[in-house]
C-alpha cells in the first residue's frame, strides 16, 4: 500500500510512522526545509531557541509513546510528582502539587492551602472541582456552554477563576475560562488532574524542540523505509487520491493530509472550510541574564501579566547568566507588539517578580509570535472538528485541530496523525477483503 503523508509536524510524523510500522510504503511531503511543524527550533544571536513552550503530562500518552517510538523520550524531563511553584510580585511563593493519595484527594491538600485565595474560595474550589469530575466531555450540551459560566454557576468567585482555573484553562485551551468551551475544559481538568493522580505529573524538554521532534522523527521514518521529501511544497490532492508537487502528479493508494485547519480547503478542493475554528495567539519572549534570576525550572505567576516562566538555559547552550522563556497564551494583545514594545512592557514585569532580576543585566531579548498558534476552543468547536475521514474516499485528515476530544496540544496531534493511520490501513484491507469476495 502507497499513503502519501502531507505535512510533516507531529501530526504528520505520528501518521507517518504508524503507516510504516504497519507495512505501507510511506512518502512524507513537507514544505519547510525542517520536520517538526508548529514544535521547532531556531539559531538567534548564538542561542537556540524554541519557536514556543511546549510541554506534555504524564497523561499524554500517545505522545509520549510517540517518543518513545522514535528514541527520544529521554530529553523529556518528567516530574516524579505534579509541583508548579506559583509565584506573586511581593509575596511568598505558593505551590500547585499532588499528593500520593488516591484522586481526588491528591489535590485537596494543595486546593485548601492554596494561597492566593481566601478559605472560602479554597473550599469553593474543592466543591467546584468534585462537581467538574461528575462532567462527561463528550456531552454535547457542555460545548455549548463557556468554562468560565459553569464555573460562575459553581460559586467560583472572579478571584478564583483568575488566579486558579485560568491558571490551567489558559495554557492547555489557550483561551481564558469565559471564552473556552466547557467540554474542552472537562477534558483538560478531568483527564489531566481529577481522574488519575499522577495525570498532571509535568514533563518539560530537556533538550531543544528540533532534537525532541524533528531529527529523531527523520532518523526513525528512514530506518522504517519511508520516504522523506523536505522544501516539498503539495500543490493540491485530488481524489485518487491523487497529490500534486510541482506541476508533477502521482497516484497513492491513500493520502493523510496533516495540515492546519487553515490550509485544507485550499490543498483539497471540495472539502469543506474549517475557517470557522479560528485561531488564537502564543507569544513566548526570550530573556537571557547575566546572572541567574529564576530560582526553579518552572513557574506559574498570578497577580502579573506574566503567566509561565521556565528555565532554558541549558537547552538553549547558554555558557553564562540564565535563559528565562515567558509563555504567554490568549495573547491577543501582545502579538500585535514589535519586539521593543514587548520588552518595555513585560521587563518591568519580570523585576517585579523575581528580585534577582532587578540587579541583572539583559544580555538579549527575543520573542516568538505564532498568531494562529492554535485553533481557538470556544463553545461550538465540537461539531466544527472533523474526524479523519474525508468526503473523498482514502483522503484522511489529521492535525491538532480534528476531533481527537483533545484542545490542540501536541497530545492531540499525536493521536490524530494516529487515528488517520488506522483509517488509512483499515480502508486498504477493507479493499482487499472486498475484492477477494
Amino acid at each position: 500500500m502507497r499513503i502519501a503523508v502531507v505535512g510533516g509536524g507531529l501530526a504528520g510524523l505520528a501518521a507517518a510512522l504508524a503507516c510504516a510500522d504497519g507495512g505501507a510504503d510511506v512518502t512524507l511531503f513537507e514544505a519547510r526545509r525542517r520536520l517538526g511543524g508548529a514544535t521547532f527550533s531556531f539559531e538567534r544571536d548564538g542561542l537556540v531557541l524554541d519557536n514556543g513552550q511546549h510541554v506534555a503530562l504524564r497523561c499524554c500518552t500517545d505522545y509520549l509513546a510517540f517518543l518513545r517510538r522514535i528514541g527520544s523520550e529521554r530529553l523529556l524531563d518528567v516530574q516524579p510528582r505534579l509541583r508548579i511553584p506559583v509565584l506573586r510580585p511581593g509575596k511568598p511563593a505558593t505551590e500547585l502539587a499532588r499528593d500520593d493519595l488516591p484522586a481526588p484527594l491528591h489535590l485537596a491538600r494543595t486546593l485548601l492551602s492554596y494561597a492566593p485565595l481566601s478559605l472560602r474560595d479554597r473550599l469553593g474550589a474543592v466543591r467546584a472541582a468534585l462537581a467538574l469530575r461528575a462532567l462527561d466531555p463528550d456531552d454535547p450540551a457542555l460545548d455549548a456552554r463557556t468554562f468560565g459560566g459553569w464555573l460562575r454557576e459553581h460559586g467560583q468567585s472572579r478571584r478564583a477563576v483568575e488566579a486558579l482555573w485560568d491558571l490551567i484553562c489558559l495554557p492547555t485551551i489557550n483561551l481564558h475560562a469565559d471564552e473556552a468551551s466547557l467540554a474542552l475544559a472537562a477534558k483538560v481538568f478531568r483527564t489531566g488532574l481529577l481522574d488519575a493522580r499522577d495525570a498532571a505529573d509535568l514533563a518539560v524538554p530537556a533538550a531543544p524542540l528540533a532534537r525532541l521532534h524533528g531529527e529523531p522523527a527523520a532518523a526513525a521514518l528512514a530506518a522504517a523505509g519511508a520516504r522523506v521529501e523536505t522544501g516539498c511544497r503539495v500543490r493540491r490532492v485530488d481524489p485518487g487520491p491523487v497529490v500534486e508537487v510541482d506541476g508533477v502528479r502521482e497516484r497513492f493508494d491513500a493520502a493523510i493530509v496533516a495540515v492546519p485547519h487553515t490550509a485544507v480547503e485550499a490543498l483539497v478542493p471540495g472539502l469543506p472550510s474549517y475557517a470557522a475554528l479560528s485561531a488564537s495567539p502564543i507569544v513566548n519572549l526570550h530573556v537571557h541574564y547575566d546572572r541567574r534570576v529564576l530560582p526553579v525550572p518552572v513557574a506559574a505567576v498570578v497577580d502579573s501579566p506574566l503567566q509561565y516562566l521556565f528555565d532554558r538555559t541549558a537547552a538553549a547552550g547558554v555558557a553564562t547568566g540564565q535563559l528565562v522563556t515567558v509563555s504567554l497564551s490568549a495573547a491577543h494583545e501582545a502579538q500585535k507588539l514589535p519586539v521593543a514594545e514587548l520588552r518595555t512592557r513585560f521587563l518591568p514585569e519580570l523585576e517585579r517578580l523575581l528580585p534577582a532580576a532587578a540587579d541583572a543585566e539583559v544580555l538579549r531579548f527575543h520573542a516568538t509570535h505564532e498568531p494562529q498558534a492554535t485553533f481557538a476552543g470556544r463553545p461550538g468547536t465540537r461539531r466544527l472538528r472533523p474526524g479523519p475521514e474525508t468526503a473523498f474516499e482514502n483522503v484522511f485528515l489529521a492535525g491538532a485541530w480534528t476531533d481527537t476530544g483533545w484542545p490542540a496540544t501536541m497530545e492531540s496531534a499525536v493521536r490524530s496523525g494516529n487515528a488517520a493511520a488506522r483509517a488509512a490501513l483499515a480502508a486498504h484491507v477493507g479493499e482487499i477483503v472486498g475484492a477477494a469476495a
